[in-house]
């Protein structure tokens, strides 16, 4: 934690106090109705509230015993401390007291011995609290308490009420018996007493003779001591300083001398140790001190010090010595210093109210003196000084150092609101007070500081920070205020009454063109979509000079209204989180400006509004810029970031989404546990747009950083970074949490604010991903973690590798792997490898030519190897075999070392793919390399996935070289391919040559009954029976003498299923099987009766194996089979569609020979593609949906015949390029930004064909659509209808659409490149 508010400290003369208990120093006070435990400046130890009262009244610590102790009316309450030897140090009630006078109300608590406590109100009641809670002794008093202290033998009391010029002494005559007694003089005064102070011994136990410092209103020091033993007195008069007369002004200029003085006392205790300190300290420095020679001079004294202040600066500095011996010479009291220029936090005038001053040393070496200086307009400011800093009589400029600031409310937060850059913010509570804290940064760490209070007597519906917290807009039901919070206490400048149809919801800072201009806007925006903008005039701009311009500049005016519509089953309107954006904009309004605002309706649909100030027409024009069809309904809560991203919480509040707003897709999906309820969002971002997320639960926030995206491995886009719990620190529930501009997040629980620091101990799990040695410690500021975890890839990274293959660029592969190679030859510990290799970028934005199988041949002639170089220019066995030992005991800087095992299998299989390069095309390759890379990663985690994706299906499918692919997949399952190694490598659906797959179909069943040594022909029925292979089926059971099904199977086969008989006999079989749930046996039996679509279904719902279900359609009857077109309609596609799984839907249209729509699947929502679509899932709209590798199938299906031509024309040309751009964004999000670049810069759009004759009714040739290899395409339309079947006007009712491919430089400006 970097800093702690624990709240507001009450204004009472005993409201905080401090004490050392076992060596841990404990600084307790009240604020409200809590009591607050700190160990250090930003050590909060525990917070205790009493909700049975409103207020608390006093605080007293127990040095002997740890306890505290708090009153509140007639209500005392003990705290005893437990587990500071578990070292969970914490404070539970022990017990509360009550007095006995009805109504009386407690003033001052003071702690004697044998953890006896004494209460001051209207009587003085003394309570033990050791054993049994019991008031031992009381008495009543004249007037009510109002000081009340034992001294620290507690063998006196001394006390006084308010107003009283008279203290009385009491002497306790009698210890540890039942008849408590005590005598007590007076201590005469000439003027109210305002102070008292006990001298402190070095130790609890030592035994010192008792002296009394008092302060009273004639602005004198009065020290009281035991001088005569035998005179009626308890303590006589010993000394007197006059602080008036102490501080005299050495010029006379002023005209005007202040009266107010204030004073503290330093125990010599504390002020040796503190001088000892100091001598450690300069001993370290090496330096002369002629200060510190003064002070250790004044310290070999042994004297108090008597500190004296006022409010211009000077300080007084007096050493009592001797303190209390009979005979007092004039050097006992001596003057230490005489300071002017001295800058002490005091208040600014007497209004501000009263100050009290505590000072301690800690026995630690090198320890400053430490001040806790208690302002009664509620501060507490820790201040640290060297002592002979502090009493160097020579001019300094800094004496005191403010550690910490104190403060906060008194009541529970309700809400924190910052301004756009995070370096103000607002907090408020439920009784219409606020506080404005500015953020201070400093070489001690960051810091919270109070800068004005504000309190008005209308309900804050809403609040606006302006320029830095200078400036405070508050929305009321009613009316809009406008205050001034540069002082410690806001003023209201200006208010405005306003009407609006509807409830409003959010006042909201619009943007400028101008940072600097003079008038500011803000705008509300109401349950109706209607809202009013009202205008604000820069105070800070206008000179004072003008009355009239003074008006103006604190006015605040209606400005104009609007109506956004959209007002159908609206949820809520909220402004979106600047995320460190600036309030200033450009000139322009259009989709690219910057979010505003947000809006989310009970269905789920997020709309994202911007706006612009039109000063010359006096208006503020608003546009939509985007909308999400998020399907979660009723959402309870919602954020939206500047930086395009957005957070939704379900109904439940247990259910977080994370969407991508710009491209509408789902990056995050959670349930949390249903006590576990979300209450609060809250966005921010690196300063190269990297978004955090926190997500504050009741009693904790959690911080989600964004990842890149990984589409190979299906990997997370979001993951948590921290967990901040509070349990520890406080009872009270988290009201709000916010951002500060540094990325250090404020957290209000109950009335204080924590301030947690940006550095954050990363998640062993998240560590592979920064890319550090392991040897660096893991703690590191947040948005540097943030950004390791995202920006761009190294080239040499296997994500961005496997990216190049997939788009072709094998060429760059190979250059890549080969440098890499090169630089590890001769890599040391500890040196840099270049993240392009030394490759020129240019290198990487070549269009990548695709080679044919027959010119790759030429070129991997034995003449085209040759070389003059020794260094391979292709990635070979040898090659990856000597990267691979490189890679094993070498540590790339940029890499893990789970990413250098992945690059490791990725040069492996590149390899290996180079070596049937000759016989393979590159959609063989892409597939090859992908399944290798699979079976590789499946052996170092064999729990991992499944199969390979239908991503890679795909490849295979639309590949002309399956037979080499068939090869290489049986070999690596050693010649026994059972169906689980089909299902993994996904042959079956794959392979296009019907012969083919049921000659691997009946391989399949022959392994499937030899796979086990008694050879059961139950698992190779299946199979056989999908081959119309009944006999073969009958043999096997003939061999099959140890099954006990073996008679009635042989008999049953026997029959003619071709009669309805025995059709129904195997249903009966098929039915009573599936109640067994032998699904696949089953399945078998309905082949067994000709019902193919049961089988089918069998396998699909009950089996959940989709590919069985294809596979033994197309074994059976072929791929024009009714089956399997109804199962593709009807299953695979409305599973695709539900799923969001593009790879799947295009080779389904494929294989249902509708290739337009398997082209457009690729763009289109497959949802509207298909007649009778369910509503798609939640993970439907995922980012994982949208694989950048469709744009590469697409850029390759789309000139590939004419009903993909056809296909590519209906797709919209601005579908296309929103198709691109996303690409590129995804691209850009993956860590390839080369690769975005790469795409936006070579893309080329279909020419739409201009018609130019009227009369021309026959359809355009989709083969002019391509810039280039129109001959390559394959005709394969259906044949043209005669003229007479042609309905007139189907062609020439559309429009043509003309489509000019957009300006490269255009592309590029869309993603900052």
């Amino acid at each position: 934690m970097r800093a702690v508010l624990p709240g507001k400290p009450q204004a009472k003369l005993q409201a905080i106090c401090t004490g050392q208990w076992e060596g841990q120093r404990l600084i307790v006070y009240i604020s409200g109705n809590a009591l607050v435990i700190l160990g250090g400046a930003h050590k909060l130890l525990q917070t205790i509230y009493q909700d049975e009262v409103e207020d608390l009244e006093a605080v007293a610590l127990d040095e002997t015993s740890g306890k505290i102790a708090t009153c509140s009316g007639s209500a005392i309450y003990v705290h005893r401390p437990y587990g500071k030897n578990e070292g969970a140090l914490r404070w539970s009630l022990q017990c509360s007291l009550k007095l006995d006078i009805q109504n009386d109300a407690t003033s001052t608590l003071s702690w004697g011995t044998s953890e006896e406590l004494l209460v001051g109100s209207s009587c003085l009641t003394l309570f033990a609290t050791a054993d049994a809670e019991a008031a031992i002794w009381r008495r009543k008093l004249a007037n009510p308490a109002k000081f009340a202290h034992f001294s620290y033998d507690a063998s006196l009391i001394a006390s006084t009420g308010r107003y009283d010029r008279l203290m009385k002494i009491w002497r306790r005559l009698s210890f540890g018996s039942d008849d408590v007694r005590f005598d007590y003089t007076y201590l005469p005064h000439p003027a109210t007493v305002t102070g008292l102070h006990w001298r402190r011994p070095y130790h609890r136990e030592q035994i010192v003779d008792n002296v009394l410092y008092t302060i009273a209103a004639d602005r004198k020091v009065r020290i009281w001591a035991a001088t005569d033993t035998h005179g009626l007195q308890i303590l006589q008069l010993w000394a007197e300083i006059d602080m008036l007369e102490s501080i005299k002004p050495r010029r006379f200029d002023l005209v005007k001398q202040s009266n107010r003085r204030y004073a503290f006392i330093i125990d010599s205790r504390d002020f040796i140790v503190a001088t000892e300190n100091a001598v450690q300290s300069c001993a370290s420095e090496g330096k002369e001190h002629h200060a510190l020679e003064h002070v250790i001079e004044v310290a070999n004294r042994s004297p108090e010090i008597c500190v004296v202040l006022d409010d211009g600066g000077h300080m007084s500095a007096w050493g009592l010595e001797k303190v209390g011996c009979k005979a007092r010479k004039t050097t006992n009291i001596f003057n230490v210093a005489h300071i002017e220029g001295f800058q002490f936090p005091l208040p600014l005038d007497a209004e501000s109210g009263y100050v009290q001053v505590y000072n301690f040393c800690s026995d630690r070496p090198g320890s400053p003196l430490t001040l806790l200086v208690h302002h009664f307009d509620g501060i507490v400011e820790w201040v640290e000084c060297r002592v002979d800093e502090l009493f160097d009589p020579s001019p300094r400029q800094q004496r005191l150092t403010l550690k910490a600031m104190w403060s906060g409310h008194d009541r529970p937060i309700k809400k924190i609101v910052r301004n756009a850059s995070g370096e103000a913010l607002i907090s408020r509570t439920n009784d219409n007070e606020g506080l404005i804290w500015i953020h201070s940064r400093s070489s001690t760490g960051t810091k919270l500081m109070r800068q004005s209070f504000l309190s008005t007597s209308e309900h804050i519906h809403r609040t606006c920070l302006l320029q830095e917290g200078d400036f405070v807009v508050t929305l009321h039901h009613q009316s809009i205020s406008l205050w001034d919070t540069r002082g410690s206490t806001a003023v209201q400048l200006a208010s405005c009454a306003y009407q609006l149809d509807g409830k409003a919801l959010c006042l909201i800072l619009l943007p400028e063109t101008d940072d600097g201009q003079k008038v500011i806007h803000v705008a509300t925006i109401g349950s109706k979509m209607k809202g009013i903008v009202w205008e604000v005039w820069n105070p800070t701009e206008i000179s004072t000079n003008s009355a009239k311009k003074d008006s103006r500049a604190s006015s605040i005016e209606q400005y104009c209204t609007f109506n956004l519509g959209l007002k159908d089953d609206l949820a809520f309107v909220l402004p979106v989180d600047p995320a460190g954006s600036s309030t200033a904009i450009s000139g322009f309004i259009d989709v690219f400006a910057r979010d505003i605002a947000m809006s989310y309706t009970n269905g789920g649909i997020l709309h994202f509004w911007t706006a612009k100030t039109d000063l010359e027409k006096g208006h503020v024009q608003w546009l939509l810029t985007s909308t999400v069809e998020t399907g979660i309904e009723r959402p309870s809560l919602a954020s939206g970031s500047s930086t395009r991203k957005a957070a939704l919480v379900g109904a439940a509040k247990t259910t977080l989404t994370i969407w991508d707003t710009r491209n509408a897709q789902l990056e995050y999906q959670e349930e949390f546990d249903s006590q576990d309820m979300i209450q609060d969002l809250d966005w921010t971002s690196t300063p190269d747009q990297q978004s955090i997320l926190a997500v504050g639960f009741p009693r904790r926030v959690l911080l989600l950083s964004q990842l890149r995206y990984d589409y190979l491995n299906a990997g997370p886009a979001w993951a948590s970074i921290r967990e901040i719990r509070i349990g520890d620190l406080t009872p009270h529930q988290i009201g709000d949490s916010i951002w500060l501009g540094s990325g250090n997040l404020v957290v209000g629980a109950g009335n204080q604010l924590f301030v947690y620091d940006k550095r954050v101990k990363v998640p062993s799990s998240l560590v592979p991903k920064l890319r550090l040695p392991s040897q660096q410690n893991i703690s590191k500021d947040i948005f540097n973690v943030v950004s390791r975890l995202n920006g761009p890839l190294p080239v040499f990274h296997p994500q961005f590798l496997a990216q190049c293959i997939l788009s072709g660029k094998n060429t760059l592969v190979h250059k890549i792997i080969v440098g890499l190679n090169k630089t590890l030859k001769f890599f040391a510990e500890g040196d840099k490898v270049d993240s392009f290799l030394e490759i020129p970028v240019d290198e990487f934005l070549h269009e990548q030519e695709i080679i044919s199988v027959a010119s790759h041949k030429e070129m991997r002639s034995p003449y085209a190897d040759f070389s003059d170089s020794d260094e391979a220019e292709v990635v070979t066995e040898d090659l990856a075999a000597q990267l691979n030992e490189n890679l094993a005991k070498t540590s790339i800087p940029q890499l893990s070392s789970q990413e250098q095992i992945h690059l490791a299998d990725i040069v492996e299989c590149v390899a290996t793919v180079e070596k049937h390069r000759r016989s393979m095309d590159e959609n063989a390759a892409r597939y090859l390399l992908f399944f290798r890379q699979h079976v590789l990663r499946k052996g170092q985690a064999p729990f991992g996935q499944v199969g390979i994706t239908w991503r890679e299906i795909v490849w295979a499918f639309h590949s002309g070289s399956q037979e080499i692919l068939v090869d290489l997949v049986s070999r690596q399952f050693q010649g026994k391919v059972l169906w689980e190694h089909a299902r993994e490598s996904g042959i079956f659906m794959w392979m296009t040559d019907l012969t083919a797959l049921r000659a691997q179909f009946e391989m399949i069943a022959r392994n499937e009954y030899t796979k086990t040594d008694e050879k059961n022909p139950i698992d190779c029925s299946l199979y056989y029976l999908a081959l119309k292979k009944k006999n073969v089926l009958v043999g096997l059971w003939r061999m099959a003498a140890w099954n006990r099904e073996q008679a009635s199977t042989q008999r049953l086969l026997a029959n003619n299923f071709q009669e309805s008989r025995w059709k129904t006999a195997a249903l009966k079989n098929a039915y009573a099987l599936l109640g067994k749930r032998r699904f696949e046996y089953a399945a078998a039996f309905f082949l067994l009766a000709g019902n193919l679509k049961d089988a089918v279904n069998v396998c699909f719902h009950q089996l959940r194996d989709v590919q069985l279900a294809i596979a033994i359609a197309r074994v059976h009857e072929g791929d024009d089979g009714l089956v399997l077109q109804g199962l593709l309609e009807e299953k695979v596609l409305p599973q695709a569609a539900v799923d969001g799984n593009r790879w799947l839907a295009t080779w389904a249209f494929w294989m249902l020979n509708r290739r337009d729509r398997a082209v457009r699947a690729l763009i289109s929502p497959i949802f509207t593609l298909l007649e009778n679509p369910e509503s798609p899932r939640l993970q439907a709209r995922s980012y994982l949906a949208n694989d950048p590798a469709l744009v590469i199938l697409y850029k390759q299906l789309r000139g590939k015949t004419l009903q993909t031509l056809k296909g590519a024309s209906m797709i919209a040309p601005r579908a296309e390029w929103g198709f691109i751009t996303q690409n590129a964004r995804l691209y850009d999000r993956m860590g390839c930004d080369l690769l975005a670049l790469d795409l936006v810069r070579n893309w080329e759009f279909l020419q739409q064909p201009l018609k130019t004759k009227e009369l021309d009714t026959s359809p355009p040739d989709p083969r002019k659509m391509l810039r280039r290899r129109s001959s390559l395409v394959v005709a394969d339309l259906p044949g043209p209808k005669l003229p007479n079947e042609m309905k007139p006007g189907v062609m020439g009712d559309r429009p043509p659409r003309v489509f000019e491919e957009p300006d490269a430089n255009s592309l590029l400006d869309s993603f900052g490149f």
